[in-house]
């Protein structure tokens, strides 16, 4: 049968919505650019006529200018119309895209729910109070066992009041530890010479070997200083 008849061609996919919107816009920026072509052929009459006496020439051209600003409108109202088109095809494409969203947003949640429900079977809620029951008794008995270990042994019984009476005692002699007075007794290290060792030992002499003092001047004997 395909010998005789031939295959049937595949249908071509119809274009998407995205594909009109963008064929229309096209369009419409087409007819703008003629639109900015006939706005520039307007303003050139428009000063020729602004150079030109009334009579038969400038009558001429202000029939031209005439002829160019009813194609203006007319492309005005083209463009105006497909601007429309675009905007109300774009209107319905993201109520579409809404309804998808939408429509995951559902699935998805039905998919947790069901998870859901398929988890909390597996969870018995008196199991886990009957754990939570356990942990309390073994906290429990664990502080037992630490107060047990803690205690002590062969302490002699002593009265509160004994006790506090002694403490209020430990305070006075704490307070009276706090004089530092006996730090003023500490020796003070010698200051240091300020001569050379051995100075006062040494005698001056002159070039004649005599004794003197400081000034050059010859030194009295000890002898005649008693006398």
């Amino acid at each position: 049968m395909n010998r005789l008849f031939g295959k049937a061609k595949p249908k071509e996919p119809l274009p998407s919505i995205n594909d009109c919107i963008q064929g229309v816009d096209t369009r419409a920026e087409s007819v703008e650019q003629k639109i900015n072509k006939l706005d520039t052929e307007l303003r050139k009459y428009k000063d020729q006529m602004a150079k030109m006496r009334e009579g038969p020439a400038k009558n001429a051209v202000k029939a031209k200018a005439m002829r160019v600003l009813k194609q203006k409108k007319m492309y005005e109202n083209q463009a105006e119309s497909l601007r429309n088109q675009s905007f109300n095809m774009e209107q319905a494409n993201y109520a579409h895209q809404t309804l998808k969203d939408t429509h995951a947003t559902v699935a998805a949640m039905k998919d947790g729910v069901k998870s859901m429900k398929k988890e909390f079977k597996k969870i018995n809620i008196d199991q886990i109070e009957d754990i939570q029951d356990e942990m309390a008794d073994m906290l429990e008995q664990s502080d037992e066992v630490q107060e047990a270990l803690g205690r002590t042994y062969g302490m002699p019984e002593i009265d509160d009041d004994e006790l506090a009476a002694e403490l209020e005692a430990l305070g006075d002699d704490i307070a009276l530890d706090d004089d530092t007075s006996y730090l003023d007794d500490v020796v003070k290290a010698p200051e240091a010479p300020d001569k050379e060792p051995g100075a006062d030992s040494v005698v001056l002499k002159n070039k004649d070997g005599i004794p003197v003092d400081e000034f050059g001047l010859p030194m009295i004997p000890a002898s005649m200083k008693t006398t």
